[in-house]
């Protein structure tokens, strides 16, 4: 508990399975601190991206069955994450719940749009001009956000609206994603504890 009274809003979680082991570690109120590796240094700057710039504190470690395919890993890490942040937010009592951010990098512009509403739904519209980034396939993005929303219980939109560069691309979608859930976990004063739903609960 800290000093306020308040919760942590933390989370650890491990998965082991015959293809990959993952450990993911996420503090949503944290100061932008992340420690990542995954074994996909590509997929390392971008998990980067959402620690720094959502400010959260974020460690991701994986070790999977890269000499296979790097598929295994990028689909699982999604699982984990999005298992911590659902750990993280607890009961959602008390946040925004909905994020938008648009970011732009050089010639790309990108836009994100969350709703932490305990319905997974995934919306990607994102045409690369290049598939790889070194031998990386970039479809695999794909796989990453459709398990993190599937386990995070997230509605996500990831719309391209244009770009040249893949990796600017790349990007500015996962800087939108960090700034698009910064704004959705942030606590709202005027909700009292209370859940952003006319149900009463997310």
């Amino acid at each position: 508990m800290n000093s306020d009274g308040s919760v942590p809003r933390r989370a650890s979680i491990h998965r082991a399975t015959k293809e990959t082991d993952i450990r993911v570690e996420w503090a949503l109120d944290g100061t932008g601190q992340g420690v990542i590796d995954t074994g996909i240094r590509f997929f390392d700057h971008m998990l980067e991206l959402v620690a720094r710039h959502g400010f959260f504190d974020m460690t991701v470690h994986a070790k999977g069955d890269l000499d296979i395919d790097e598929h295994h890993t990028v689909e699982d890490v999604g699982i984990v994450m999005g298992q911590a942040l659902h750990q993280a937010l607890g009961t959602k009592a008390g946040i925004k719940r909905f994020g938008f951010a648009s970011v732009p990098l050089d010639e790309t512009l990108a836009q994100v749009t969350v709703d932490l509403s305990g319905r997974p739904f995934l919306v990607y519209n994102v045409a690369l001009p290049d598939r790889r980034i070194k031998s990386f396939d970039l479809g695999l993005f794909e796989d990453f956000f459709q398990a993190f929303v599937a386990h995070g219980g997230l509605n996500l939109h990831v719309n391209l609206l244009y770009g040249r560069n893949s990796h600017h691309i790349m990007e500015a979608i996962f800087k939108a994603l960090a700034k698009a859930l910064d704004q959705a976990t942030a606590p709202e004063e005027r909700l009292a504890g209370t859940v952003l739903s006319t149900k009463g609960t997310l």
